[in-house]
């Protein structure tokens, strides 16, 4: 039986664009309250298994003001995801298996960061600053010497591996390397979950005696990590592996009956997931893709007002996913449609 439950007292849609302390204390004892009186079973009872899957849900990509926010064309995108994504969780409490996070990593010193690289002048890019393999190759853009002793490395292999970057991005039709604003840094408050989600979250572990699965990504410094599940390039120049496909992860995930993806942003960390869920699971066994279900009021794409809008290319990628047997589905819509017709 597939049930949606009230959403509990303490969520208060005008605060998920804020940061605050989650009462951890409290809100585990309202959670086994809240299991008590709704008769709720523990995840490890669930029949038919659901997993939600939450791509970089974190404060510099959520909170206005914060690195990064994604504010898609409402210019609240991320905030307006995240009040519907709360409601979701608390709905589906007892339908929802398991919670999968992903959480964007990074230090100062990686290659999509300004201080990676410099021109002829010595003078580092601005943010959204698009590299492409013509820059490298004039030498309009260069890896900074000085990068190269942060990071350990001899500056021609430094030199030599920035052309094979762009080369292999364009190759494999990806996004041309884009220099980002300083974002999700490793110990900073943008690294960590929004609170109402990460709330949400911890709510749902404890109601449902469900531990969340949480995965860091994005660490290597030569390489961007849009995808949950696999590095932008998983080789240098050399040959050597700078990273590989996450097989734990898609283990876990191919074991539900219904995999729930949202996130940000849905034009380059949830698109690039979904390709790779889509490809990984294909392998697999091709009616797997056929459990993936995007929410996709839940998600919204890049777009600095004056810089850069991503709205068309994602929803032309969601389109794709469709076409390839992903389902395109609203959190508002019934849970119990998207079993029975699973």
């Amino acid at each position: 039986m597939v049930r949606e439950l009230p959403i509990p007292p303490h969520f208060s849609p005008e605060t998920v664009g804020d940061v605050w302390r989650v009462d951890y204390a409290k809100r585990s004892r309202e959670a086994r309250m809240w299991a008590q009186r709704y008769g709720i079973r523990p995840a490890s009872k669930d029949e038919f298994r659901v997993a939600l899957l939450l791509i970089d849900v974190q404060n510099t990509f959520c909170i206005p003001g914060f690195e990064l926010f994604v504010a898609g064309r409402s210019g609240l995108g991320a905030v307006e995801d995240n009040v519907r994504l709360c409601q979701f969780i608390y709905r589906n409490l007892e339908n929802i298996t398991r919670i999968y996070l992903t959480m964007d990593t990074h230090q100062a010193y990686q290659i999509f960061h300004e201080a990676f690289l410099i021109d002829s002048d010595g003078n580092h890019p601005e943010p959204y600053t698009v590299v492409s393999v013509e820059d490298v190759r004039r030498g309009k853009w260069r890896i900074d010497p000085e990068a190269c002793w942060a990071l350990g490395i001899d500056p021609d292999y430094g030199r030599k591996y920035l052309l094979h970057y762009v080369e292999s991005l364009e190759r494999s039709g990806k996004y041309e390397l884009t220099v980002w604003p300083y974002h999700a840094m490793l110990g900073g408050i943008g690294h960590a979950i929004v609170p109402a989600v990460e709330e949400a979250v911890f709510f749902h572990a404890i109601a449902r005696r469900s531990q969340p699965f949480i995965r860091m990504k994005g660490m290597h410094p030569l390489t961007e990590h849009y995808s949950a599940i696999a590095p932008e390039v998983k080789q240098d120049h050399e040959g050597k592996q700078l990273g590989a496909v996450d097989r734990e992860l898609i283990e876990e995930l191919s074991g539900y009956d219904l995999v729930l993806v949202a996130g940000q942003a849905k034009s380059h960390c949830v698109a690039w997931t979904i390709e790779d869920l889509i490809s990984t699971f294909r392998e697999m066994d091709p009616s797997y893709v056929g459990k993936i279900f995007l929410l996709e009021d839940c998600t919204s794409p890049v777009v600095v007002k004056g810089v850069v809008d991503y709205t068309e290319r994602a929803d032309a990628y969601f389109r794709k996913f469709a076409a390839e047997g992903a389902r395109i589905v609203r959190s508002t819509e019934s849970l119990s449609k998207w079993i029975s017709g699973a």
